[in-house]
């Protein structure tokens, strides 16, 4: 077996017996890029150990190569000793394919196991098209960029990267792919068929970054990838392309800690979103390091930031000037703290807000009345409660079922299951803290809320906490614990209306049940079943779904597809 080495020098962490750093990155990258029986070494190293090597042994100058991490070129150089082969191939590096891939100030931090997920659909036979989605701030295209390094070598034409975000109109997508390959207009052949003939043989792989807002052109990648056997498509979108063949990755929050059960330093200095901020942070302010001190509000920042990498960097940048404990007390209004990226960005990426705009403007009209409404849940939503509370009145601009089954396509709506698999709908809480602005903007809280009361006093009228039914009963409260919760601090408001509130005493009666089946569960796991705590309001209940996400967490990636929410048609109630 032939070995390949690889050596680089620079400062890294020691955390439980391991090693974490841009270091451990580099040096990885620098090792993909050599062959059996190489030995190669960065300039840092060759710095170190040119003056002590053997009298028999040199260091071979290959010159400046563009590693596979998308950072600053590498000056490589390779060992040449008397037992050591000393020709090999090119090295292993960007420049082995043709490609434009951009490079990227920093190194992307976390995310190996869904690299490696998307590498390993791309390379499956049957997937032609793979989509990338999920809200602003996930870092969809960073995993894209990422992934197409990393498949460079499977692609003897190259890997090519087209930029769409500063796009608005669909038609130009076709001249956009053109400059990239290097097609030009012949004659009165049309551009596009200049592409299809271009691709048709070519072995070669094609990144659409930020296809959302010309999804007009999807058809036009479905004919070139007819046209070209060979062609694979990367895009990134908030919204599936929706054409034949497509298959999504629905690209996951970074790993966050359990706040309320915080690990040792070791441990959740591992925890990608938690790496993230101590990485940006040291970048932004030298010295800062993660102590038994501040991580329990660094761990509570990156679980209130849901695992968002746009947002967790963008705190960290407040380190230069706050304390985490500070950053973490401002975190009530994210989306007015979360400001200040870096200048060189687009806009929609320099603050949260401005993410989570760009999403928004894609809804239409009908899509942003229920987006708004649905702020007035806590903890999740069923499709029956969603019509129940939005669709009240009967005035909704469209069918709630088609509505939602939009949002969750935009990355607006996460699909998660609730008690005997019911679609419980979830917001991250980046997110619901805009819908709840575009809720007051609305002028609609009032009645909405109110609406929300009803419905949620009926729950707890038709509950049956004794029979045959009783189990069943319970974990359905226990699902909703913080739509009553909220609806108990509601009715308690002054203002509220007399029939809504001469209802509320009913509230009592799951309060106390949820509260005897905490005492029985011994009150010490997850899975614990809560009193409805009725002096806390309606903005303490997040929508943290099924809570923290260990430190290699992310699942397959794939949890939703397109179309309509999975079993929607059912109804959770028993009438």
């Amino acid at each position: 077996m032939r070995v390949r080495m690889a050596l680089h020098t620079g400062a890294a962490e020691e955390q439980g017996g391991d090693y974490f750093g841009p270091p451990l990155n580099r040096v990885a990258r620098l090792l993909s890029a050599a062959h059996g029986g190489q030995v190669l070494l960065s300039l840092p190293t060759q710095e170190l150990v040119r003056d002590v090597l053997p009298l028999d042994s040199e260091l071979r100058d290959l010159g400046e190569h563009r590693l596979k991490d998308l950072a600053r070129p590498e000056r490589v150089y390779q060992l040449v000793a008397p037992d050591l082969p000393a020709d090999f191939p090119s090295l292993r590096t960007l420049e082995s394919r043709p490609n434009n891939l951009p490079m990227q100030p920093t190194l992307l931090v976390g995310r190996e196991r869904e690299v490696e997920d998307v590498r390993g659909r791309l390379l499956a036979p049957e997937v032609r098209l793979l989509t990338l989605t999920g809200p602003g701030g996930t870092g969809k295209s960073r995993l894209a960029l990422q992934s197409a390094a990393d498949l460079i070598e499977e692609f003897e034409d190259g890997v090519f990267f087209v930029a769409l975000a500063t796009l608005t109109d669909h038609t130009l997508v076709t001249s956009s792919v053109a400059q990239v390959l290097g097609v030009r207009e012949s004659g009165d052949q049309p551009l596009l068929e200049g592409i299809k003939d271009y691709l048709q043989d070519k072995r070669l792989l094609l990144v659409l970054d930020n296809f959302e807002q010309v999804l007009e052109a999807a058809p036009q990648a479905g004919e070139i990838l007819s046209a070209a056997p060979r062609l694979k498509v990367l895009a990134t979108s908030r919204i599936p392309l929706g054409i034949y063949g497509e298959r999504e990755y629905a690209v996951p929050p970074l790993a966050i800690p359990d706040p309320k059960r915080l690990p040792t330093l070791e441990v959740l200095s591992q925890y990608e979103a938690v790496r993230l901020f101590i990485e940006r942070a040291e970048a932004t302010k030298a010295g800062f390091e993660i102590t038994s001190e501040n991580a329990p509000a660094v761990a509570e920042i990156c679980a209130r930031l849901d695992g968002l990498p746009l947002a967790i960097e963008l705190a960290a940048a407040r380190i230069k000037l706050l304390p985490p404990s500070s950053i973490l007390a401002r975190l009530t209004n994210r989306l007015k703290l979360l400001t200040g990226g870096a200048r060189d960005l687009p806009e929609r990426q320099r603050t949260l807000r401005g993410a989570i705009e760009w999403s928004h403007t894609l809804l239409d009209e009908g899509e942003k009345t229920l987006f708004a409404r649905m702020a007035i849940f806590s903890g999740g939503r069923t499709l029956e409660a969603i019509e129940a509370v939005c669709d009240a009145q009967g005035d909704l601009p469209m069918d709630a079922f088609d509505g939602v089954s939009s949002l969750v396509d935009k990355s607006l709506l996460r699909q998660e299951e609730g008690p005997e698999g019911e679609p419980r709908f979830m917001m991250l809480e980046t997110i619901h803290e805009y819908a709840r602005e575009k809720l007051r903007e609305s002028g609609e809280a009032e009645e909405i809320g109110h609406a929300h009361a009803r419905h949620f006093l009926g729950l707890a009228e038709e509950a049956e906490l004794t029979g045959p039914e009783q189990a069943w009963w319970l974990e359905r409260l226990e699902a909703e614990h913080d739509n009553l919760r909220t609806t108990l601090a509601r009715t308690r408001r002054p203002g509220v209306g007399t029939q809504v509130g001469r209802r509320a005493p009913v509230l009592l009666v799951p309060a106390r049940a949820l509260e005897r089946g905490a005492r029985m569960a011994g009150g010490g796991t997850g899975g614990e079943r809560r009193g409805l705590g009725a002096g806390e309001g309606a903005r303490g209940a997040g929508e943290t779904g099924s809570g923290a996400r260990g430190p290699r967490a992310g699942g397959d990636g794939c949890g939703r597809g397109t179309g309509a929410p999975q079993g929607a048609g059912r109804r959770m109630g028993r009438r």
